[in-house]
C-alpha cells in the first residue's frame, strides 16, 4: 500500500513539541491552524511555535477549541487534527474531521494522564516510550498507531527524560506523517492501563526522615518543577540540591551546616544540600505532606 498523500492538518502544540509541527510540514502536510494556550508555568513556552506559525502565515488560536472551531476546520478542508500537548479536552471531532491523533509522552496503555514523566522516574522505570494514538473520548485511551521505546538511565532526571521524549516524539511524528494511512488502519486497541493524576504539593515535599536514595530520586523526578523543603519552620522551593550518605548525630530535618545560601540538612542516613532555592512567599497556599494525617 502506498503512503497517504499529505493533506491539510491542524495542530495543538507548545514549544516542547514544535518538532511534531515541523515533522508534518517537512513531509508536505499543509497546516491550516495552530491551537496553543496561554502560558501559566515557568516550565512551558509557546513563543517558538507561535513564531513558526506567523512565519508561515498559519492562523493561531489561544483560547480553547470549541465545536465551532472544529466546524471551521471542516470548512477549510482539514483532514487531520494532531494533538502534541494541549491543556484542554477536545470535544467530539468525528462529525467534522476524518482523523484525529494524539502524541502522548509515555508507554501506553500505562501512564495515561496529563504529565506522566515525573511518575516514570519515581517508579524507577528502565524503559520509556512516546506513543501516537487515535483521539478518543477518554483521555489517552484511543487505539495505538505507533510508539518509540528508549532507555531510562538509573540517574535519569526530569529534564533529561523530557528532552529524550521530545526527540523521540519528533522521530515518531515523522514516521506517522509519512505512513498515516497504514498506521491508522492497523491501529491496535490499548487494553487495560493506568492513569497518573497530576501531582500535588504534598507529593513534591521532601521528607528528611527518608534515605538519601529516596530524596535524590524525588529531586531528580521533579527537577525544575521544584521540590518543597521545610527547614526551621520555613518552607522553600528547591530547584537544585545534592545528597550524600554520611553518619551523623543530627535529627532528620535539622540544619547541619550553612555556607552562604547553601544549606545542609540532615536526613535519615546522610545530608541534603540545598543549592538553588527560594522562600515560599508568606500566604502562599501549600498542601504540606507534614500536615497530612
Amino acid at each position: 500500500m502506498s503512503a497517504m498523500r499529505p493533506g491539510k492538518f491542524a495542530i495543538t502544540a507548545s514549544d516542547r513539541y514544535i518538532g511534531v509541527v515541523r515533522a508534518f510540514m517537512d513531509y508536505g502536510w499543509q497546516p491550516v491552524k495552530l491551537f496553543t494556550a496561554p502560558i501559566t508555568s515557568h516550565m512551558a513556552s509557546n513563543r517558538q511555535v507561535i513564531e513558526l506559525a506567523q512565519r508561515h502565515k498559519i492562523p493561531i488560536q489561544l483560547n480553547r477549541m470549541e465545536e465551532r472551531d472544529l466546524a471551521g476546520l471542516q470548512d477549510d478542508g482539514c483532514e487531520l487534527l494532531v494533538l502534541a500537548s494541549y491543556q484542554w479536552r477536545v470535544g467530539n471531532w468525528a462529525p467534522f474531521l476524518p482523523r484525529a491523533i494524539n502524541f502522548h509522552p509515555a508507554p501506553l496503555p500505562h501512564y495515561r494522564g496529563p504529565y506522566p514523566l515525573v511518575q516514570g522516574i519515581l517508579d524507577r522505570r528502565s524503559v520509556w516510550a512516546t506513543t501516537c494514538h487515535k483521539l478518543a473520548t477518554e483521555f489517552d485511551t484511543g487505539d495505538i498507531l505507533a510508539a518509540r521505546y528508549f532507555d531510562i538511565n538509573t540517574n535519569e532526571c526530569h529534564e533529561s527524560l523530557d528532552l529524550k521524549t521530545q526527540i523521540e516524539t519528533t522521530q515518531l511524528a515523522s514516521a506517522v506523517a509519512q505512513d498515516l494511512d497504514r498506521l491508522w488502519d492497523g491501529a491496535s486497541p490499548q487494553g487495560v492501563g493506568n492513569y497518573i493524576k497530576m501531582w500535588t504539593d504534598a507529593d513534591r515535599e521532601i521528607d528528611f526522615h527518608c534515605s538519601v536514595q529516596e530524596i535524590d530520586l524525588k529531586l531528580r523526578a521533579f527537577g525544575n518543577f521544584e521540590c518543597l523543603a521545610r527547614v526551621n519552620d520555613l518552607l522553600y522551593f528547591v530547584r537544585r540540591a545534592v545528597c550524600w550518605p554520611v553518619a551523623h548525630n543530627c535529627a532528620p530535618g535539622a540544619l547541619a551546616h550553612v555556607d552562604g545560601s547553601h544549606y545542609v540538612i540532615a536526613c535519615k542516613d546522610g545530608c541534603v544540600a540545598l543549592l538553588d532555592w527560594s522562600l515560599v512567599p508568606a500566604g502562599t497556599r501549600i498542601e504540606s505532606a507534614s500536615r497530612q494525617g
